[in-house]
Order: C-alpha cells, then structure tokens, then sequence
C-alpha cells in the first residue's frame, strides 16, 4: 500500500537523492506556520494551492470560557480569551496569514474548528490515497484511512506552501499485524502502547508502519486514528491502515469527501490501494490481540509502559547500560518504585483529550465509566473534546452532563494538556493519568508527571482517585 501511494506522488527522482514528493493536503496550526509564511514574504511567495491548504487553531487556543462578554462565535459559544501572550501573537499571525493567502481558516469562533488531526477527518479533508502533511508529529493520524501522512518542520511547512511538494527519502516498510479479538477492557489505546512496549521508542526508525490483522480490522475508523496516531512514538515515519468498507462509510457524506459520481470513481479507486497478497515488507511484528491488556506507562517515554498490573521492571534487570541508566533516571522522576505494579497508586489529575483520544467514542467511553459516579475527592478530571462538532454531539448525548455531575471539568475544543497551554498544566510533583501521547519529562507543565492510558482507565482513575483496573469497575464500563 505505502509503494502504491509514493510511487503515485513521485514528481521526479535522480539516483541517490530525495524524490520530490507531490503533496495532496497540507494542515496548518498556529505554532509551526508563522516563520514559514513571513519566509514566503520575504522571497515575494505565496501560496501555490491554497484549495489544498487547510488551517485551524488548535495549540494556543483556552479551552475554558474567560469572557461572555461581546458576543460569542459562529454557533454561539461564548467568547474564550487567550491567556499566553505568546499564543495570542501565535493565533493573530496565523489569521492574518490565512487571510492574505487565501487559506481557508477554522479559527477561534468557528462551528468547525478543532485539532487539526480531529477536523480534517471529519470534515472530509482526509482520502485513503492521499499524501498528507502538518508542521506537527501526529500527522500519523491521518493514515488511518490509508492515506500517507507525516509530520514535517517549519521549513518544510514553508516549501510545502511555495510548491505543494517537498523533499523526502523513501522509506523502508515494516507490517505490524494484531490477530485475534480484542478482550472487554482493551481499547485502541492499549494496542498501540503494547506495540511501542514491545519494540521501543526506536523501534521503528525510518520505517512507515502498516497495522494489519484481525484485531485492527475490528476497530471503527476513530480506534484506527488512535492507533495510527502514536506510530511516531515507535520512531516511525507514518502509520498506515488500509481502507475497507468501515473506512468508506465514514468519509460517505462528509463536507468535503466526494459525491455523486465522483464517490463511485473515488471508492473504486480506493479498493485498489490495500496492500497485494504475497507483498513483503522490510520487518515484521505480530501482536496477539487476545492476549492484551489495559495498558499504562510508567516512565518518561511511551515506550515505558505495560500491562496495567505488571511489576514496574527493575533497571538492575536490564543488560545494557544506557538502558539501565535511562530507566533509573525515568523512575526517579516519575518517583515510581520497581518491581511493584502501579496499581493503587494515588493520582492528582485525570486528562480526557488530545488528538489521541478526543474524539466522540473516547468521550462515550470516559462517560460509561463516570456515570453515577463522583471524582475522587481531590482529583482533578479535565474532559476537552478533540473539536466543536464532538463537543456538540457528546452534548447532544448529554454526555458533558455525566462529566458535570461527577465532578469533572466540561472544556471547549483545543490540544490542552497534552501540550501544557493556555493555563491546562500540571503544577510541580502533580501525578497525571492522561489520555495524551506524549509523557516525557515536564511534557504536561513544568515538574509533572504522566501516566498514559486508555480513556478507560483514565476515567476509572478519576472516579476512584488512584490507578485502577477498568475491568474491576462495574460491568458497563468495560468497553
């Protein structure tokens, strides 16, 4: 599949050097944009495809109402106020951008705006087939639907905008198949935590991973976004799954997906995408699906992590070196005691969001969890959906109320805690359980640690104040 679309995109390629790589969609946010667009300025530049831009606002943005004051947005929402002068200047710019390029902007105030790996699969933008690119590393997310998509750096962001093409090395492949049926408990989340567990956070280096098996095939199109998601965690370049039928009947109707048609002639081309029996691949790993477990990591990488009520590994264990000095150092920051499981384990604060897992079904699932149940006295639980259309459907479910009447924190759309913005931080020495990607050291606010779990085990955390098997709690919340 990944041979399929790169070849369909190589502009041209001399022996020994990057090809020029034909971009389909380029997304834009706030932090990464402005130095690119001021360096299409200065070389008297613009945009060569602004119908193939899409921008939105996503890092900066407060996910807490400040001021109701002078009107709300475009469905009525209040009015937020930025509270990080950095950021303000950072969402200004880009709309000042947006405007003199003609770049279609999701900003502050839009029914549409969101994460930027939220909206672009909601609103249609993203096809199976496609080459996708963002000045942001979960750009992965979008393979989900068997497109190719990767982050880039703020140089590459300005080449994107002055050609819609960028320079790229091709390269290598590795399937990574999950057989089996997924146990009650178990979620996407725990599927890609257990595949960076198993080969670590380089294990995929210069690799662009395809999910396969029974196991991924099962999951709806919001599961496989998950998963896809974290492939960089794993040192990969992309995450890829190849589009079916569940992949079809999602994008069917979007904004901005096909019609009439022009949907036949899409979905038609699409089938042919999938990978061809007998295709090798440049490494391989299997997964038994059967055999997971909820997930959790312990350490300051997504890759330190493991079945929920595991023994924390002892770095006297561990036969190399560096491997040993970087857990020691990992467990005294995340003062977590080896040999022991991290269950029971007290916790200060609870993050249901991010472009891992903000979208409807994670809130559907942190919602079966909280029902009829409070927050754990001195708990912190913060629910941020991944855009404004979740957040009007979860409340057209009335699922914000579950979150309310526990206790939790009902936000408005944006990253939040997984990137510390806008006010949403730990404080120093506060414990996380966070549905985020990322756990390394201060990745959540200066001095915090992070757990990463499933929405699951987040809310299970929540409303019993420590960490907790989800599977232990009452029937209907696992999932």
């Amino acid at each position: 599949m990944f041979a399929k679309i790169w070849d369909a995109h190589v502009v041209h390629q001399d022996d020994g050097a990057p090809a020029i790589l034909a971009v389909d969609l380029h997304l834009v946010h706030e932090v990464t944009s402005p130095q690119a667009f001021a360096g299409l300025v200065r070389r008297g530049l613009r945009v060569r495809r602004p119908d193939r831009t899409v921008a939105t606002m996503d890092h900066s943005v407060p996910t807490v109402a400040r001021s109701t004051g002078g009107g709300g947005g475009d469905d009525g929402r209040a009015v937020l106020t930025v509270l990080d002068d950095a950021g303000k200047i950072q969402l200004d710019t880009l709309a000042r951008n947006c405007a003199a390029h003609d770049v279609r902007l999701f900003g502050m105030g839009s029914a549409q705006q969101g994460i930027v790996h939220v909206i672009g699969p909601e609103l249609g933008f993203t096809h199976p087939g496609m080459t996708i690119v963002c000045g942001d590393s979960h750009t992965s997310t979008h393979g989900a639907f068997g497109a190719l998509a990767f982050g880039i750096g703020t140089s590459e962001v300005e080449h994107v905008l002055a050609t819609q093409c960028l320079l790229q090395r091709r390269p290598r492949t590795m399937r990574v198949t999950v057989d089996g049926r997924l146990a009650a408990g178990v979620t996407a989340k725990d599927v890609v935590l257990a595949f960076i567990a198993r080969v670590g956070t380089g294990g995929a280096t210069g690799h662009v991973l395809e999910y396969a098996g029974a196991a991924i095939r099962a999951l709806d199109m919001e599961a496989r976004m998950t998963v896809c998601n974290m492939s960089i965690e794993a040192g990969a370049r992309a995450g890829m799954i190849a589009p079916d039928d569940t992949t079809f009947a999602y994008l069917a109707g979007r904004a901005h997906a096909p019609t009439g048609a022009a949907w036949d002639r899409a979905v038609a081309a699409w089938r042919g995408l999938p990978t061809d029996a007998g295709a090798s691949f440049d490494a391989e790993v299997i997964l038994d699906g059967a055999a997971l477990e909820p997930m959790i990591t312990y350490g300051t990488n997504p890759g330190m992590g493991g079945p929920i009520g595991a023994p924390v590994p002892d770095p006297d264990a561990l036969g190399d070196a560096d491997e040993r000095a970087a857990l020691r150092r990992a467990l005294a920051y995340m003062q977590v005691e080896p040999g022991r499981p991290l269950l029971g384990r007290a916790v200060d604060v609870v993050f249901v969001g991010s472009c891992t897992n903000g979208r409807l079904s994670d809130l559907r699932t942190a919602a079966a969890v909280m029902r009829g149940r409070k927050v754990a006295p001195g708990v912190r639980a913060l629910i941020v959906p991944g855009s404004e259309a979740v957040a009007r459907a979860a409340e057209a479910e009335g699922l914000d109320q579950v979150f309310k009447d526990a206790g939790a924190e009902w936000r408005t759309p944006g990253c939040s805690m997984c990137i510390a913005m806008n006010g949403d931080q730990l404080r120093p020495g506060q414990l996380a359980v966070s549905t985020s990607n990322r756990n390394f050291e201060g990745r959540q606010g200066q001095g915090g640690r992070t757990l990463l779990a499933s929405p699951l085990t987040a809310a299970a955390a929540a409303v019993t104040g420590k960490v907790t098997d989800p599977r232990t709690l009452a029937p209907e919340a696992a999932v």
